[in-house]
């Protein structure tokens, strides 16, 4: 149980002003990221729909909505928020999505704690590189879906530091919230099951109550992360890999965002048909008799060609094909309810295939590879293949076009003053001195901004 104690010293001695520069240049996108992921999820009529319903408590901003919940309700709130839209940044070696598991939660309790930037920034890192370092040291099962799991010990690790936990509480935090995390089904993100988009905010929520009980004076097991990862819901756990690097290689920098408004696994096979549409030998949908898509096993399962929902539109690789070949983007508009109503894309969605290829599922977590075969009708086959996805780190997206992302969704509720206002506020956070409350609490009314339409 070494392996918590280095783990727990390193979440609480962390220090903002400390973290090399260019993990906190990252750092300040990832909050930009994914902060614009919440704000764009909380004009869904759902999750309005959830926070009027759920929300009774005041203290902590519903991002977007212009009202206030207790604590662990704005975890809650904003965590399912900032999944609705699939627009959330990842990371491939923990095969997931740390930072919507940690930014909630870290932003509710450093509002109503009296938190500085500093202390915010370093628990959000502390979050992200916790969770991620669980996430890359456990394989879960088939049947899981990586949301709600490892990211709720990511959530209580930044809480923890949050409240300023000494190295015995932060490591305290790993046992009691290994007992907190939920069973979560794939088959909710196959099959279009909205109550998926709510699991990162049961992580938040779960993973703020965890750090809550340690400091009443609850525990958890000797080993919770063990049990967890190494018995229940893995097929393995590798210590070595938890803390290969902690404090010298940092999955802030090795992360991914995205551009294509879709589950992850598409987006070597949308990659592929921005590659064709650049080089001018993408068909138009009506001259395209088949498609044929090879990929890596998890994109591979992805094959409902007439999903219910934009949730089931987003895990489907011959919708995401279809729809960005005749709407002409893989950005939120091709994946709305009026997109997955559209005959054209389901007539073409039906002429896609999909099959696994062992030797790509092989190359993962450094690529996501996929290859497209667009078969023309008048006999014609243009093909690409690709490996590693734009955005990855080896592969990144331009600053221009991350603050084009966050200012379109934050467009779909605040005015576009007031989105480039936040954006330029955001990425100075840092740059306050530490103790500076005064810096956080004008950022945090920005956030409390009532919805513009």
């Amino acid at each position: 149980m070494e392996y918590l104690n280095q783990l727990g010293a390193f979440g609480a001695d962390l220090q903002y002003a400390n973290l090399p520069q260019n993990v906190r240049q990252q750092l300040g996108w990832v909050l930009v990221d994914t902060l614009g992921a919440i704000v764009g999820g909380s004009a869904e009529p759902e999750l309005r729909a959830m926070a009027q319903s759920v929300s009774h408590g005041n203290g902590a901003t519903l991002v977007g909505l212009g009202v206030k919940a207790s604590p662990m309700e704005a975890a809650l709130i904003n965590g399912t928020a900032g999944t609705f839209l699939e627009m959330d940044e990842g990371n491939r070696f923990s095969r997931g999505h740390p930072a919507i598991h940690v930014l909630p939660a870290v932003l509710a309790l450093s509002e109503t704690q009296g938190a500085d930037a500093h202390r915010f920034l370093a628990a959000l890192a502390v979050g992200y590189e916790t969770g991620s370092r669980f996430g890359a040291s456990a394989q879960l099962r088939d049947a899981i879906h990586v949301h709600g799991t490892w990211g709720t010990l990511g959530a209580a690790a930044g809480s923890a530091r949050v409240f300023g936990a000494d190295p015995s509480s932060m490591r305290e935090s790993f046992n009691v919230a290994s007992s907190m995390t939920i069973a979560t089904s794939k088959k909710t993100m196959l099959q279009g099951g909205l109550v998926r988009n709510v699991y990162a905010g049961l992580s938040n929520s779960n993973g703020l109550l965890a750090a809550q009980l340690v400091r009443c004076g609850f525990q958890g097991e000797a080993d919770g992360p063990a049990s967890l990862f190494g018995e229940i819901v893995s097929e393995r756990y590798d210590q070595v890999t938890l803390l290969r690097g902690l404090g010298e290689e940092w999955h802030l920098t090795q992360n991914y965002f995205k551009l294509h408004s879709c589950c992850r696994y598409n987006h070597g096979t949308l990659d592929a048909l921005d590659i064709l549409a650049e080089r001018g030998t993408l068909p138009a949908a009506v001259d395209i008799s088949s498609i044929e898509v090879t990929t890596y096993k998890y994109a591979a399962e992805l094959t409902d060609p007439a999903p219910r929902n934009t949730l089931g539109a987003k895990f489907s690789v011959p919708f995401a094909v279809a729809t960005r070949i005749v709407n002409g983007s893989s950005g939120l508009s091709s994946f709305t309810r009026d997109a997955i109503r559209n005959p054209d894309v389901l007539a073409l969605a039906s002429r896609v295939s999909i099959v696994e290829d062992p030797a790509m599922t092989a190359r993962l977590p450094q690529e996501r590879p996929a290859r497209v075969r667009v078969f023309h009708k008048n006999g014609q086959v243009h093909e690409v293949e690709v490996g590693v996805n734009r955005g990855d780190d080896t592969s990144p997206y331009t600053t221009q076009e991350l603050s084009s992302k966050f200012l379109d969704l934050c467009e779909r509720v605040w005015s576009r003053s007031h989105a480039d206002a936040l954006l330029n506020s955001t990425l100075a956070l840092g740059e306050a001195k530490s103790g500076d409350t005064a810096h956080f609490l004008t950022w945090l009314q920005m956030l409390s901004r009532t919805a513009d339409h």
